[in-house]
């Protein structure tokens, strides 16, 4: 099996150089292109992440807009129904991401918002915290595979150093669910609550969770699937698509190479260094990022509770969002993720800091909107990071993206529990561990970018010949990482 892949990538790296060779950077044509992508993709897959991230987290606004109390939640309770999620999502990233390879990206994304929405609006029929439980883990199961799915999927569309601002703008959907979601909390259970016979928080699940479905009904007819593969685009763009892919070694994406077998990938996968240093970086800053699930809880913290408390949660958001953006945009400009991705980390360590030390409670808000915002910014970078280092096989790189976002989120497994009500108002154990982390992230961001330029992946995981990769003088090794 291995001598039969050996010449399929030899094969493989003929065809990617004739590709390479006749790809004229920054052209008016590819211009055009890459606008008529943006127009089809982005927005669809941002509507769908706005909408999976609503349903994923909408479980903070829920326990403060009364669930808490009608169910008699403990905080361990509530961390449980938080673990649970998590658990199922980490066991199934991987098989996803191996089937989005072999199927239609349009139909096998917009069919998981389908589903998801459903079990989502499941939630306001449960009766107690375990039927909860249940009902979320179910939820992990058709999640897990969105996530990785999209990055693996953009990645496929995208060229290194155009991943970035697509993935931000992608990713900025995390902010804006937690802002909506706090808004739209508010306006529940100010004016919802209790109407025929059906809490806010039940409102809240049936709402969003049935928008999702809706939603999920028409993407597909929108979404494209692969460059090779797609009508809209004429024939001199298809070809256009490919060289552009094959310039920066990602050629063999859906039709434009040989594939590999699913065991074969998970094999280079696990094998590669780089792939745990990634893991490693990811589950600090997912780690760090299980704050989102409290953040109604710390702004309760702070004096502002109800749906006053909810309105208070968005400004944290805007934070996010805001940061997201400025950060991404700047690591394509700039080339590079390990700068921004280690400024992210430190700066959320810093502010983190600020926001346990100060006592006045204007001043924890305004220090905590903008360490949750560094938080917010650090994961699609080292998410967009990974397609950067890791571009050859197709399969492999699906995997790793999936391997990677599995693991990571596996610190959220014990993240969710650094919050106890008992640590109520300053929260000094949870504060002090996601320090921590933002801390370590910066350092190894930085111990990275070292090793991936002193050791730069050689064939037979790569494509791209030597000659094509590093005679681009604006695309050379510094693009990896």
């Amino acid at each position: 099996m291995d001598l039969r892949w050996k010449a399929m990538s030899e094969m493989t790296d003929v065809a990617v150089a004739a590709l390479a060779a006749a790809y004229s950077p920054g052209s008016d044509d590819e211009r055009n292109l890459v606008r008529k992508i943006d127009l089809r993709v982005i927005p669809c897959v941002w509507a769908l992440y706005t909408l999976s991230y609503l349903d994923r987290a909408n479980i903070g606004n829920a326990k403060t807009g009364g669930l808490e109390d009608d169910f008699g939640l403990t905080s361990d309770q509530y961390s449980v129904i938080l673990l649970v999620f998590f658990i199922s999502y980490v066991l199934f990233e991987v098989p996803s991401n191996l089937i989005l390879t072999r199927v239609r990206p349009s139909v096998y994304l917009s069919a998981l918002c389908v589903l998801w929405g459903g079990v989502a609006a499941c939630m306001a029929a449960a009766k107690d915290w375990r039927q909860l439980a249940a009902i979320r883990f179910c939820l992990g199961i058709v999640e897990a595979g969105f996530s990785p799915g999209v990055a693996f999927y953009l990645s496929s569309w995208y060229r290194r150093y155009e991943l970035s601002r697509r993935f931000s703008i992608y990713y900025t959907a995390t902010a804006i669910a937690g802002a909506f979601s706090g808004l739209l909390a508010g306006l529940i259970t100010q004016h919802l609550d209790g109407k025929r016979g059906i809490q806010g928080w039940q409102w809240l699940f049936i709402i969003e969770g049935v928008g999702s479905s809706f939603l999920g009904c028409f993407t597909w007819f929108i979404m494209p699937d692969y460059p090779s593969t797609t009508s809209w685009l004429t024939q001199e763009e298809r070809l256009l698509a490919a060289q552009r892919l094959a310039f920066d070694g990602l050629a063999n994406t859906q039709g434009t190479g040989e594939r590999i077998e699913s065991s074969k990938a998970v094999r280079l996968v696990l094998a590669d260094w780089r792939t745990w240093i990634f893991v490693l970086m990811y589950m600090l800053s997912t780690g760090a990022q299980t704050i989102q699930y409290f953040v109604p809880t710390l702004v309760g913290s702070l004096g502002w509770t109800g749906y006053q408390g909810q309105y208070h949660t968005i400004p944290i958001y805007a934070g996010a969002f805001a940061f997201i953006l400025i950060f991404s945009f700047l690591s394509d400009i700039c080339r590079t993720k390990w700068i921004p991705t280690a400024v992210c980390g430190f700066g959320g360590c810093v502010f983190f800091i600020l926001t346990v030390s100060v006592t006045t409670h204007l001043a924890q808000y305004v220090f905590l909107i903008f360490a949750v915002s560094f938080v917010y910014a650090v994961c699609p970078l080292i998410l967009m990071w990974i397609p950067n280092v890791v571009t050859f096989p197709a399969e492999k790189r699906a995997v790793v993206i999936a391997f990677v976002n599995s693991l990571g989120n596996s610190a959220s497994i014990y993240g969710v529990f650094l919050w106890p009500a008992k640590d109520s108002p300053r929260y000094v154990p949870g504060f002090a561990a996601t320090t921590v982390w933002m801390f370590v992230l910066g350092c190894v961001a930085m111990v990275m970018q070292r090793l991936v330029l002193l050791y730069p992946l050689d064939r037979p995981d790569s494509t791209v010949p030597t000659t094509v990769t590093r005679t681009d003088v604006k695309g050379s090794i510094d693009e990896r990482v």
